[in-house]
């Protein structure tokens, strides 16, 4: 079984969205990661070069929602996902959640959140041009 990591309620404004007032003021966006890998060697030696370093994840989240404009919150959390395997070769697996708490559906609601997984199995399925 892996071993997980997980970071919760990373704070961001950023201007993504759909409407043209969600590129002009932004709003909050916030996200969750888990990522499974194996940190059992890092645990033995102490050693940050062994194991993911969740600084640096945190940083690829956040690069991410503060970078290029996109309408669609899953396409953000898609990308981190995807950021994150590419990235960090020892991860297993990673679920990315991006929640925006002030999504404009015309209720009132908690929050909006979309979640993404990736593996290594679905990042090659997907590089070998399967579904």
């Amino acid at each position: 079984m892996a071993d997980r990591i997980q970071l919760t309620g990373i704070r961001l404004h950023a201007g993504h969205g759909v409407l043209p007032h969600e590129a002009e003021y932004g709003q909050p966006f916030i996200v969750d990661i888990t990522a499974w890998l194996d940190f059992a060697d890092a645990a033995r030696d102490d050693d940050l070069n062994k194991t993911v370093n969740y600084a640096e994840l945190a940083h690829l989240a956040a690069d991410t929602v503060k970078g290029a404009r996109r309408d669609l919150v899953e396409t953000l959390a898609a990308q981190i996902a995807e950021d994150a395997m590419a990235r960090f070769g020892q991860l297993h697996a990673v679920e990315v959640t991006v929640h925006k708490p002030h999504a404009p559906v015309g209720l009132v609601l908690d929050d909006v959140a979309v979640t993404a997984r990736r593996s290594r199995k679905s990042v090659a399925a997907r590089a070998g041009g399967q579904s």
